[in-house]
């Protein structure tokens, strides 16, 4: 049994039909990759696994529950947490206090204190910066400190949108070497992601999308290497 198990599922932005029937699934400690052209439903797609929209029909099933349609906040309880398209950092809120708001739905204190701990390791930046607040830091430091605050929830599984999103290519290395190194401390990935040679470089399996609908899924490095594949996202 999957992980996460995406089921047929059909979403609308009022009248448009933005999700045509998707499935698709994550097997636990896999990274894995929905690419595509812009407008394609990628957002979407995660957007509706983390319960920021709800789907017409189908099923969600996460470790076994169907979440579909649960409110957003529930679902940082069952342990999917996101990393979202522009960073959405509380821009009028120190670093530390970002942080500490991605722990909402934790009591363990003492825990909570090692996590810290765990971010700084990550991302040493952060550490320096942690009385800042968030609106003053550069744009790279902003991807990291989202994706601090959403570690801070201890997720099974880490939704990322668009991580790479306005980044200099050295820093769009560093975030995909953190990436992969989270995903080697055992938290599942479930990675949209603009830049598709860099998606399908540190994903096990890949999806892609088309208006709506996936069209291709299979293994990274064989879509990596595929020529249809090569012409459409990856500028071969």
């Amino acid at each position: 049994m999957a992980m996460l198990e995406v089921k047929d599922i059909n979403v609308y932005y009022g009248a448009i039909h933005a999700i045509k029937g998707i499935s698709l699934a994550v097997e636990e400690g896999e990274i894995v990759t929905l690419i595509g052209a812009n407008g394609a439903g990628k957002s979407t797609t995660l957007r509706t696994i983390s319960g920021l929209l709800k789907p017409k029909t189908g099923e969600i099933n996460f470790l076994n529950k169907n979440i579909a349609g649960m409110p957003a906040h529930k679902i940082v309880h069952e342990g999917i947490s996101q990393v979202p398209e522009g960073r959405r950092i509380f821009a009028e809120m120190t670093v530390l206090e970002n942080l500490e708001l991605g722990a909402f739905t934790r009591t363990d204190k003492d825990e909570i204190q090692n996590d810290f701990k765990m971010v700084f390791g990550r991302f040493p930046r952060l550490e320096e910066r942690k009385a800042q607040l968030a609106g003053t830091l550069s744009g790279g430091e902003q991807q990291m400190l989202a994706m601090g605050r959403a570690l801070m929830s201890r997720p099974k599984l880490l939704l990322m949108d668009e991580p790479s999103m306005g980044l200099a290519p050295l820093l769009i290395r560093e975030i995909f070497n953190i990436i992969v190194d989270i995903n080697k401390t055992g938290t599942t990935i479930l990675l949209v992601e603009q830049n598709a040679n860099m998606a399908l470089s540190v994903a096990s399996r890949a999806y892609v999308l088309e208006t709506g609908r996936i069209t291709i899924s299979g293994d990274a490095k064989e879509l990596a290497a595929s020529e249809e594949i090569r012409k459409a996202y990856l500028g071969g």
